[in-house]
């Protein structure tokens, strides 16, 4: 079972598939049972059938990273995904106030940190450009306070078509873009309101400075490798040919232990486990940023503190989607795991939460501009709108408990020591953190 140069020894036995039902069975896993008349053979699957064929079967997080980012048929690389018209929407989407909060936010941390001349705010995966908007006119409405701070816009984007977007959103029209494809800085433009604004696809390309970081539903698409407990021990699973159906795709079990599997704590309870060492990076190098230049990064996202197993999922349509089925032409999620997050950290930095966004919103005020939107707006449409995205994001049922809000933030933030204090001040008590206790302007 050890020779991996045997193409068995990739099968999963009948006996296996009796110990991990849920393996088979879970409910966004292939069933097997689909006709293939549902499953069309788009080009993403004929290049994963080529691939599998070539080099034998592939981690779901190389599935994940082909599905979606590959450059020539990725499925997040030249199509506008989001809203209505597309798989899935998102928060800022639904609602202004939203961006608006998450603006004060930011601000808030600003004003906690001693009010440093510069901050530069860095969005991973900044979809339409939406968030930021609502984020930039929070900026421009408390001119009065920024008014003497330098800030500049930097966009981790790998989405051509989304970046497109996204300068369309936020730039002004009549200064014309500039564009180097070669260049890590690939566009550079001025926002609306007179900000730089700067295009990556990387985000060790963003200069190192005092920054805010914003990653809102950008580490759930990351890819993650999933393992099963079985009695030999941890299994990876794996994408491979189902050698019954053609142009079908089926989990299977790798016969021995894989690399991968160094990420798994060594007293994990749990019988299934996804972790996304992308994730790990990243997070390590906004920890090593925050620790050296200063600022914070607020994470939103789906997930949860180490509880959950199987959450892989696709999207199409704003319905549940095989993941296996179709590949290209629906979104891939896997929830996070913040305690993952936490781990990888090490400590180089503080970390709140996470806390759920009904309580993330509901400490920022979102009652209170709310109110303040409902008086000021005549339309009855409008105001139905309001209180529509008001529930969408702050119901239980809906996204007031699925989603998570987790922040790292440099840790003399939470001893009492602001950004611009020296050693020779008296050491203030630690100003609360807005969002994770109540907001309260200084």
């Amino acid at each position: 079972m050890r020779v991996l140069a045997k193409v068995g020894a990739w099968r999963l036995s009948a006996a296996a598939r009796a110990v991990i039902p849920c393996l088979w069975r879970g409910k966004y896993f292939s069933s097997g049972k689909d006709p293939v008349e549902n499953n069309p053979a788009t080009p993403m699957l004929r290049h994963l059938m080529y691939k599998i064929k070539s080099t034998g079967p592939i981690t779901v997080a190389e599935y994940m990273k082909e599905v979606l980012t590959n450059p020539a048929k990725g499925y997040y690389v030249y199509r506008d995904m989001l809203g209505e018209k597309g798989d899935f929407i998102t928060s800022p989407e639904i609602s202004q106030i939203f961006g608006e909060l998450l603006g004060i936010w930011f601000v808030s941390e600003w004003m906690a940190t001693g009010k440093p001349a510069a901050f530069q705010l860095v969005e991973l995966g900044p979809g339409r450009g939406t968030l930021a908007g609502d984020i930039l006119r929070v900026f421009s409405q408390l001119g009065s306070v920024l008014k003497n701070c330098d800030i500049s816009i930097h966009l981790v984007e790998v989405s051509q078509k989304l970046s497109e977007i996204q300068a369309l959103t936020l730039t002004d029209e009549k200064v014309p873009l500039e564009q180097s494809a070669g260049s890590p800085v690939y566009m550079k433009g001025v926002t609306k309101s007179g900000i730089p604004i700067s295009w990556y696809r990387d985000l060790q390309d963003v200069p190192k400075a005092y920054s805010f970081y914003l990653a809102h539903e950008f580490f759930d698409v990351l890819p993650v490798h999933k393992f099963q407990k079985t009695p030999q021990g941890w299994r990876e699973v794996f994408v491979d040919i189902d050698p019954q159906v053609s142009d079908k795709l089926r989990f299977v079990l790798a016969p021995c232990a894989t690399p991968a599997e160094a990420f798994i704590q060594h007293d994990e309870t749990r019988d299934h486990v996804e972790v996304s060492p992308d994730a790990g990076v990243i997070i390590q190098e906004l920890s090593q940023r925050i620790a050296l230049t200063g600022g914070a990064a607020l994470i939103a996202d789906y997930g949860h503190d180490g509880t959950k197993t199987d959450t892989f999922r696709g999207f199409c349509g704003h319905k549940l989607h095989d993941v296996l089925i179709a590949p290209g032409t629906a979104d891939l999620t896997a929830d996070v795991d913040f305690s993952y997050l936490r781990r990888m950290a090490q400590e180089k930095v503080a970390s709140l939460g996470p806390i759920k966004q009904q309580t993330f919103l509901k400490n920022m005020g979102i009652d209170v501009r709310l109110k303040v939107l409902l008086d000021k707006s005549d339309e009855p449409s409008s105001r139905q709108q309001l209180l529509q995205g008001y529930d969408m994001l702050m119901n239980p049922k809906k996204m007031g408990e699925r989603f998570n809000f987790f922040a790292l933030l440099p840790h003399q933030r939470l001893r009492g020591r602001s950004h611009q204090r020296n050693d020779c001040q008296s050491k203030p008590s630690p100003s609360p953190v807005a969002g994770f206790s109540e907001l309260a302007w200084q």
